[in-house]
């Protein structure tokens, strides 16, 4: 016998996120009630069919067996059919009772124990599919494997029974955490420098990145970039193509007032041509740039201008040719926040993220001093003045769609963008930075990703947020505190004070993505056993329609925490 050569075509396929749709039974019922079942399995899948989507817009495949899982012979065919299919995320649609350890235990000895398992049920009487998925729950528990449970609601009787809404949107809501966590696994971020400005908050913890979400971390020196700036190794066309397309929505705010001026603002874009090429070639999936000090502001050596204007073309839905996949970039090579944007961006489906510095925390007495400075007229009713609130500011990486309120076109966004020279002081290589101001009302979840030796573990501080909007008067006088040329988002949390947000920040970047419901997030952390920090005295666990329902393993182990590091210590 010889060994079979495997073909050099790549099935670009292989190795995505897959979901799998099938239904658990007792041998036992009636002919009509097994139809009932097999119809359950269909509706359910059709609905969730086309509604997830990676960033790049590609929607996920979804797959469904209507061989009802009786006991160990159906569950071997279903196995093997959804293994030649690539599944590797599994949603059981139980209505009748069934025996768990000739059908749901069996089957997932098929799988990886990592595999994202969910029970989606109705809450129906008749022979009753919830009872099972309360057996299957608790044996599942006590084995210290993680699973949930999505107790909704159909008809108890009718053989095509209707699908409360509202059970399709947390299963769509956990499908996202699913696919985000199955859809990274093996992808790489590419990082130019080396460690991000001596900020420990920052560093590449590349093992335990690679243990906890299996993502892997690519180095490359800045030298490169500055070689291939220096050699031209791009395409001069398309250069300009993208000049004429900044022209044609900014020339007159785009502050440049000599020739070297000129040539800089050019190696700005040519950096991100560069770039983009290269993680291309890697198929990273986000990047980031270290800049300070060794690139732009290092004068032993020859500083190059900021790429500013870079970051924020990645973080972008746009660029000079036309509608684009975001790329989650990271400025000073933050990879901890470069980690937080790739998962957020996954799991809301590829919203634009906003990389910020955690500048100045606003308190009520800040707002009241500064206002009689200015004589200004302050609105007390306003949720920025009773609650406070954060200039969220960075000199690279903000996405131009966070100039406008979500859904507003390229033109209009691009209205909003003036590219002021950089301050020489701190940039002696000069270029442009990218500034706008943030509209209010946007909201979403603004969050960090965090990391211990303690535990070897990750962290997640986040928060619900909305964007606010200040009187021009304050909102000028806030962004000349801080740099008036560089973007600016002023943010106020649902839950924290300003006195717990100014304490309990666990780096000096912070990153808000909107349109991103608290449970996805939540079913993520579970999925990747991140722990869940939100140190919040004013927020409340188990909101109906908010929340995720807690996982039983948690329960039974002692709370959400507590069984995170007992299963990162197994």
């Amino acid at each position: 016998m010889k060994a079979f050569r495997i073909s050099n075509q790549v099935n670009k396929q292989a190795g995505q996120a897959v979901i799998g749709f099938f239904a658990t039974s007792d041998p036992r019922i009636d002919n009509e009630s097994r139809q009932r079942c097999q119809n359950i399995i269909k509706l359910v899948a059709d609905k969730i069919a086309g509604k997830i989507a990676l960033p790049s817009g590609e929607k996920v495949r979804v797959f469904y067996s209507d061989i009802l899982v009786d006991g160990e012979k159906q569950v071997d065919i279903v196995a093997k059919q959804f293994l030649e299919n690539g599944v590797n995320i599994l949603v059981c649609v139980p209505d009748t009772w069934a025996f768990p350890q000739p059908t749901l235990l069996s089957l997932l000895a098929h799988f990886p124990k990592d595999t994202p398992l969910n029970f989606t049920c109705g809450n129906s009487a008749p022979k009753p599919g919830v009872v099972f998925t309360h057996a299957v729950s608790g044996a599942v528990a006590q084995s210290g494997r993680l699973m949930h449970i999505n107790v909704g609601k159909w008809d108890d009787e009718g053989i095509m029974p209707e699908i409360q809404q509202s059970t399709i949107d947390n299963l769509i809501d956990w499908a996202y955490s699913a696919v985000t966590f199955k859809a990274l696994k093996g992808k790489r971020i590419v990082v130019f420098g080396h460690d991000s400005m001596g900020m420990e908050t920052a560093l590449a913890h590349i093992i335990e990145t690679r243990n906890t979400f299996g993502i892997e971390i690519t180095r490359l020196d800045m030298k490169l970039l500055a070689d291939m700036i220096n050699k031209k190794a791009f395409d001069e066309e398309e250069l300009k193509r993208l000049r004429d397309w900044i022209d044609s929505y900014a020339k007159d705010r785009i502050d440049i007032k000599n020739e070297d001026e000129d040539m800089k603002f050019n190696q700005s874009l040519a950096l991100y041509l560069i770039v983009r090429d290269i993680l291309k070639d890697l198929d990273a999936i986000g990047g980031g740039f270290m800049s300070q000090l060794e690139w732009g502001s290092d004068l032993r050596g020859i500083p190059l201008p900021v790429a500013d204007i870079m970051e924020s073309l990645f973080n972008s839905t746009f660029d000079h040719n036309g509608p684009k996949p975001i790329m989650p970039f990271a400025t000073e090579a933050d990879v901890q926040g470069l980690l937080t944007q790739v998962f957020m961006t996954y799991l809301s489906g590829g919203n634009p993220p906003l990389f910020m510095d955690f500048r100045k925390v606003w308190e009520n007495q800040d707002i009241v001093e500064i206002s009689k400075k200015l004589n200004i007229e302050i609105n007390k009713n306003s949720i920025w003045f009773k609650r406070g609130f954060v200039d969220g500011d960075n000199s690279g990486s903000a996405s131009f769609n966070w100039a406008a309120v979500p859904g507003t076109s390229e033109e209009e966004i691009m209205k909003n963008i003036s590219f002021p020279q950089v301050n020489m002081e701190y940039f002696p290589g000069g270029g442009n930075s990218v500034h706008f101001k943030s509209p209010g009302d946007i909201n979403g979840i603004a969050a960090r990703l965090a990391f211990s030796s303690l535990t070897g573990m990750f962290s997640l501080i986040w928060d619900e947020a909305q964007t606010v909007e200040l009187p021009k008067d304050l909102a000028d006088a806030v962004m000349k505190l801080s740099d008036i040329g560089w973007p600016h988002t002023f943010i106020t949390p649902k839950h924290a004070t300003m006195h717990e947000y100014k304490h309990y920040a666990p780096a000096n970047h912070f990153h808000m993505t909107w349109n991103l419901p608290v449970a996805r997030l939540q079913f993520w952390m579970d999925l990747v056993n991140v722990i869940s920090a939100t140190p919040w005295k004013e927020m409340e666990y188990g909101r109906e329609g908010i929340d995720r329902p807690l996982p039983l393993l948690y329960i039974l182990n002692g709370g959400e925490n507590e069984t995170k590091m007992k299963l990162k210590r197994h």
